[in-house]
């Protein structure tokens, strides 16, 4: 049930990518031995606000979420939590780990690495993940300031949404395994990387790649997981690295209570008013100024409401599995 809600929060808020889309890919990586549909967790701890979980190859929804929970218990009695977790997989969205801590009334962070897939600044070799951050905090009367966004100027997924649509990609995405731009989605399978956010270094590619090396840090070298180029890869086809120097993929996470450095219903009003104060905020032109999390609010709303479109491709692929799986087929086109 725990994956299930993952997969259908993260197309509700509109993020198809880390849908259901995904499913069959999950699947295959029980099928291949290297998630483990049976996990027994386990944790250590030296300090009484720090954890470390070893994940047993779970599915990373239930090891997230499970982290997490630990984090706001944690800061429930000592103001602050954090866990990282080794021995996991895929995660889908960051924020909804984040808004657990948020509809707790305290401020949430996740992160976690992915599969070498980003050039650094300057590099033609895959080193590093799109490797996602998130940060969500509560307000007196608003939605929570949900950030949710990857280290890469896109998402791996945004190339497997353009790959469905049969689109090119927008300069600035991808590179050539030579390091030249390119537009064509499928570069990825001909040695090509995606770039860090910035794109290019006159952008601040560089800003992108550290934010990116940052994240790898906290979720990798500190949880006892892999790390860089040795990150296991989400497809299952793909071999793992040789030498690994962890287990698994990792993550991180940390709960803090705002009350900590000021009563709570002070806290929630300042944030309200920081949101106001940046809606409020005079427009470029006929799109108004929204706070990180907003679109999302929008089109979690709007789905709820009148359904959740899925493309055809989509369609067709979970009608697929559910025929390996010898069930009756879900949807039709």
């Amino acid at each position: 049930m725990i994956s299930a809600r993952c997969l259908t929060r993260a197309d509700l808020r509109g993020i198809d990518s880390h849908g259901v889309a995904r499913l069959s890919g999950y699947v295959r990586l029980i099928h291949s031995g290297r998630l483990n549909p049976n996990p027994e967790f386990s944790f250590f701890s030296r300090f009484p606000t720090q954890m470390q979980l070893d994940a047993d190859r779970s599915i990373g929804f239930l090891s997230s979420a499970l982290a997490m929970e630990k984090a706001i218990e944690m800061a429930e009695k000592y103001g602050v939590g954090m866990v990282a977790v080794k021995n996991s997989n895929h995660f889908g969205i960051a924020g909804q780990y984040t808004l657990m801590a948020a509809n707790k009334g305290m401020i949430g962070m996740a992160m976690t690495n992915a599969s070498p897939l980003v050039a650094p600044t300057y590099s033609r070799s895959r080193m590093l993940g799109t490797n996602p951050i998130s940060v969500a905090v509560p307000a007196l009367k608003s939605k929570p300031f949900v950030l949710d966004m990857a280290t890469t100027t896109a998402a791996n997924g945004k190339l497997e949404i353009l790959q469905r649509k049969k689109e090119k990609a927008p300069q600035g995405w991808i590179q050539t395994a030579d390091g030249s731009d390119s537009e064509d989605p499928d570069e990825l399978k001909s040695g090509g990387a995606l770039r860090p956010l910035g794109s290019f270094p006159l952008l601040g590619s560089h800003k992108g790649y550290g934010l990116g090396a940052m994240v790898d840090i906290f979720s990798g070298v500190l949880s006892g997981a892999n790390f860089g180029p040795w990150v296991p890869p989400f497809v299952a086809f793909l071999p793992l690295a040789q030498n690994l120097v962890g287990e698994g993929i990792g993550h991180f996470f940390m709960a803090l209570r705002p009350d900590g450095f000021m009563e709570q219903s002070e806290f929630l009003s300042r944030m309200e008013k920081w949101m106001d104060t940046f809606r409020s905020a005079r427009s470029t032109g006929n799109q108004k100024v929204m706070i990180p999390g907003d679109p999302e609010w929008a089109m979690e709303a709007e789905r709820t409401q009148n359904g959740i479109p899925l493309l055809p491709a989509v369609v067709e692929d979970l009608n697929h599995l559910a025929a390996e799986l010898e069930i009756a087929p879900v949807f039709t086109l």
